[in-house]
């Protein structure tokens, strides 16, 4: 029998969870009352909320028959202990819908050795990790191992049977506390011992119908006590949302690689999870990994971003939609504010600390709410009564600083004896300096350059093996060739240079802003420019289109692109592939990639290797902006600092440009082609500056012998790539391997020749600089030195 509206709730337990699930479940029209079990001194004045000590949350007969006297049909457990209890079991048998797993399922939470064996079964990403029952054998294991470890209390421990100790000596003093001593009591009947993960720590709460998934902003807890993440563990001091590091591409991760991969695996074991699944995890520089589950509401997450939803977003009908198995009906709106929660709690906390003390709370404002944990109502005085006694929460749309500030504003008003908070709620996100401030990566952002560079190296032999006459089939250039008179024809014959490139994650900001006009032009000069550093002149381009559905007006503006590209670059569009393939990719998304040919007279065959000196110039060819490398890494930054495609102007831009984010960063790829053709007598080499920047490509043209002395200094970094460096915090050498950096192309010259190449260069419309020379290279040493790179700063 389903749900009947309207709701008439009963919520068991007394924390600020259990206090914000009643504050919003009231705002419902859905819900006519709720009865809290045994609540606090904040659901006792919360609207539609009766708070009732005659039973115990424990009673499940008690609370039946109590929710029978009141003809309550839907019943909220909030802490861990009644639904891994089976608490939704037990209602849902007496006929009384719940809101939260099965007991089956609440096992998850309920025994990390559990939690632990799922994950491996189902390919789920975790530390590694060992289960122990035996004091002994566990004892051996830590002496061990060789890196820094967790140990976890296998059963409930209400949050704090984790403990992550520093050195052997506090794992064996954890150990005994735990499994000798009882310091958890028979939860650390068992122990998990798993590697020690690094990186920053995120909750996602998720809300699951058994099939569908809902996650709400990523928040970041506070467990220690002490200020700067120091001193004992705690249930939580302090929480705030969206955190700067959960970036779209990281969130649609966790949904795709974890959260649903869970759910799904709950179903296929037969005990499919419906209600609030709790996923703690670690961001690692391998990726997300989980570090636990809970399957309930967070504390203090709840109480920070529940109050993200928007006023008309309901949570009861949300809650009914999971227990239906509707949720893929259900919108779920989170407004794009800020939201901060600073617990207070009593002195002395999480050790020995006192109760009853007599406490005031001020009437907060609009935008400040006050959630109760440890507190209650006694001869109508307010009195202290746990550990984590209240919170502060706030939101704000203008920035996290705002809604941090007004959480802190909340605190003021709390008033008690020995009260206790700490006062840096955020303090990861805060990280205004190179010293503090996360320095982000290419590799961060999910590109590895290595990775690139060890495949090519891996599949040599492969590529080698199609060998023939005229071909030597040798990678790592910018592209390949054929000699057509070593091939069997003509011995006038030329040499014909193939290319083959995409345009990269660029597409993903084309089809964000819907202007595809400009990333066609990209995919030809990607192309062309690595046939002209070859001294092949272009002659012929195909290219690639793939989707899953066809959008015809966005195909044809690209392929437009495509031939304005070929245009430019002297070549024609000969032919290409349209592929629409239903399911390959989400809704309008497309990728595309491109092949150009070209010819060029063995005269013209570049680079020069055997001419090449110390001393020879290094001229940059200035790039047109980002060009179409990096922009996994560029993403990354916007996300983080939440800058729109379509904010208007671009932060690197002057204030009176009318120039949005978006545009800016499709300024297409610059296509050199024409003026170096005209330069070729006078060029020994070029190298094309694509991904892995000006480290990485530079080398590429040179012979083993020689290397690339550049200084920065010599040519002015463009504002995009100074404000990329500065909102990233990306250090001078990772910007130097992962952009071009104001310089796409660079050209390797005599000395004597280089004025005379510079003006060339200058006059076909080019803006040159004189960026280095040539220099000897010792065996072992980088190909591409690069000095001053402190100027970048």
């Amino acid at each position: 029998m389903g749900v009947e509206f309207p709701l008439r709730v009963l919520i068991i337990g007394n924390g600020g969870r259990e206090h914000t699930i009643a504050w919003k479940l009231s705002q419902s029209p859905l819900v006519e009352s709720i009865i809290a079990v045994p609540g606090n001194g904040g659901t006792a004045t919360c609207p539609k909320v009766t708070n009732n000590t005659s039973v115990s949350a424990e009673d499940f007969p008690a609370l039946l028959e109590l929710a029978r006297k009141n003809n309550v049909n839907y019943v909220v457990p909030g802490p861990e202990a009644p639904l891994v209890a089976g608490a939704v079991d037990f209602f849902e048998n007496a006929g009384i819908k719940s809101f939260g797993p099965s007991k089956k399922a609440a096992q998850m939470e309920g025994s990390k050795t559990f939690s632990k064996d799922f994950m491996k079964k189902h390919d789920i990403p975790t530390a590694a990790y060992e289960n122990f029952s035996d004091y002994d054998k566990a004892r051996q294991y830590l002496d061990r191992v060789q890196h820094d470890v967790v140990i976890k209390a296998n059963g409930l421990a209400a949050g704090k049977g984790v403990i992550i100790p520093t050195s052997k000596e506090e794992a064996h003093k954890a150990l005994k506390d735990i499994m000798q001593d009882k310091e958890f009591g028979s939860a650390g009947d068992e122990v998990v011992i798993e590697e020690f993960l690094t990186g920053d720590e995120l909750s996602v709460l998720t809300f699951s119908d058994g099939y569908t998934i809902k996650s709400l902003p990523p928040a970041q807890d506070h467990k220690r006590i002490g200020e700067g993440d120091t001193g004992l563990n705690t249930g939580g001091m302090g929480c705030y949302a969206p955190t700067n590091i959960a970036t779209p591409d990281l969130v649609a991760q966790i949904d795709r690689e974890i959260i649903q991969p869970t759910i799904d695996g709950m179903r296929k074991d037969q005990m499919p999870f419906v209600g609030m699944l709790f996923t703690g995890l670690m961001i690692t520089s391998t990726g997300p990994k989980v570090l636990e589950y809970n399957v309930r509401f967070g504390d203090p997450e709840t109480q920070t971003v529940l109050p993200l939803l928007s006023q008309d977003t309901d949570l009861a009908k949300i809650m009914v939609a999971c227990s239906e198995h509707y949720l893929d009906s259900v919108l779920i709106k989170v407004e794009p504010n800020y939201s901060a929660t600073v617990v207070v709690a009593a002195g002395g906390y999480p050790e020995s600390y006192a109760k009853g003390d007599e406490m005031t709370v001020q009437t907060p404002p609009e935008g400040i709410n006050i959630f109760h944990a440890g507190t209650k109502l006694a001869d109508g005085k307010l009195l202290t009564a746990g550990g984590r006694v209240i919170a502060a929460s706030a939101t704000a749309p203008q920035s996290l600083r705002a809604a941090v500030d007004k959480a802190y504003e909340g605190v003021k008003l709390i008033q008690f004896n020995k009260m206790y908070h700490r006062r840096d709620i955020a303090h990861r996100a805060f990280k205004p300096t190179s010293e503090t401030k996360e320095a982000l990566t290419y590799a961060q952002a999910g590109v590895s350059i290595d990775a690139g560079n060890q495949l090519v190296e891996r599949i040599r032999a492969a590529v080698r093996s199609t060998r023939r006459a005229g071909a030597d089939a040798e990678i790592g250039g910018f592209g390949g060739e054929v000699d057509l008179s070593k091939a069997g024809f003509s011995a006038d014959a030329p040499i014909v240079v193939g290319a083959i490139d995409g345009v990269g994650t660029k597409l993903m900001i084309a089809q964000a802003t819907g202007d595809h006009s400009t990333v066609g032009v990209d995919l030809v000069a990607m192309n062309v420019n690595d046939l002209v550093v070859q001294g092949a002149e272009p002659v012929m381009f195909l290219d690639y289109f793939g989707c899953s559905r066809l959008d015809a007006a966005a195909a044809a503006t690209f392929v437009e692109g495509v031939a304005a590209g070929c245009r430019d670059a002297g070549c024609a569009l000969v032919g290409g592939e349209t592929a629409e393939m239903p399911g390959m990719y989400r809704g309008d998304e497309y990728d595309a990639a491109g092949a150009a040919v070209g010819v060029m007279r063995p005269a013209d065959r570049l680079p020069r290797l055997a001419a090449m000196a110390p001393g020879d110039v290094l001229l940059g060819l200035a790039s047109s902006g980002v060009h179409s490398n990096g922009f996994s890494l560029v993403r990354r930054i916007l996300a983080r600092e939440r800058l729109d495609y379509a904010a208007v102007p671009a932060p690197w831009d002057p204030p009176s440009s009318s120039r949005s984010v978006g545009a800016a960063l499709l300024t297409p790829t610059r296509i050199y082609v024409r003026s170096l053709l005209a330069a070729l007598p006078r060029l020994k080499g070029l190298a094309h500056v694509t991904g892995g920047g000006l480290t990485e490509n530079v080398p590429r043209a040179l012979p083993p012998h020689l290397a690339a002395d550049l200084d920065a200094a010599a040519w002015p970094l463009p504002p995009v790539f100074a404000w990329l460096r500065r909102a990233g915090n990306v250090e001078p050498a990772e910007m130097a391997r992962t952009f071009n950096n104001g310089v796409g192309m660079v050209a390797v010259v005599a000395r004597e020749d280089a004025d005379a190449a510079a003006e060339q260069l200058r006059a076909a419309g080019e803006t040159v600089y004189v960026i280095g020379q040539l220099v000897p290279r010792a065996e072992g040493a980088p190909g591409c030195v690069l000095r001053n790179l402190e100027s970048w700063n």
